[in-house]
């Protein structure tokens, strides 16, 4: 990424400086098996036709996700909004837009090594908090893309999607700047703020940035340990 097209990242998510480290680790694509495409095609028509909750009744569509189906990483949010039910895309929109220079600023995009899905794959009536028995119903298709694309590292956006994943009420800030492990494979979480939220408070757009580096040294960490375990062998 050349100089000027990252500081206009940083500046987007209010950063001023960049400071040079190293390049992340990118995954090299591997094409996906018929099996696994399968495996991605019925859980799209699962969520498309699910009537599990009461939201089919008032969503326009059911919001799968969006990325690359073999990323390294997986970004998760709380649910669609009205523009997300509309399009049938997560995180579309200004917030969309911040949260594409969010991980750009980290050398990511979702068209490279990320995939973003929501906690729940319908829009709640009036962008409302989902309801226990909602996140109770949409969770599994959530662990089904997490054991299809056994993500690396997962980064929980919002107050919402942190509190569901790791079941806890803790607030937000007692959450952030630590790393958490979810699910059987113990995959790496870190939280940071809904792009939304920072929209509405920039001036905490900073503490956002300290969540992302952090994410990424994380990454690094767990990247380098697998090839050194394979140094070993």
């Amino acid at each position: 990424m050349d100089v000027q097209r990252r500081n206009c990242y940083l500046e987007a998510i209010g950063i001023d400086v960049w400071v040079p480290r190293r390049t992340s680790t990118q995954a090299i694509p591997e094409p996906p098996s018929d099996d696994m495409a399968a495996r991605w095609e019925a859980l799209h028509s699962e969520v498309l036709k699910c009537t599990k909750c009461g939201l089919h009744a008032t969503r326009t569509q059911g919001v799968v996700g969006v990325g690359y189906r073999r990323a390294d990483w997986l970004v998760i949010g709380e649910a669609p909004g009205a523009e997300e039910d509309r399009r049938g895309e997560p995180f579309v929109g200004r917030a969309g837009q911040l949260l594409d220079a969010m991980l750009r600023s980290i050398g990511l995009s979702r068209a490279s090594n990320v995939y973003i899905a929501n906690v729940l794959k319908s829009r709640p009536p009036g962008n409302r908090d989902p309801k226990p028995e909602e996140v109770a119903a949409c969770l599994p298709y959530l662990l089904r893309q997490i054991e299809l694309l056994q993500p690396r590292l997962m980064l929980a956006v919002g107050r919402i999607a942190a509190q569901n994943l790791l079941s806890t009420d803790m607030p937000l800030g007692r959450l952030r700047g630590k790393v958490h492990h979810f699910g059987e494979l113990n995959t790496p979480l870190i939280v940071t703020y809904h792009p939304a939220y920072l929209l509405r408070t920039p001036a905490d757009k900073r503490k956002a940035w300290e969540d992302l580096k952090f994410a990424r040294s994380v990454f690094r960490q767990v990247t380098e340990g697998v090839r050194n375990d394979g140094d070993r062998s």
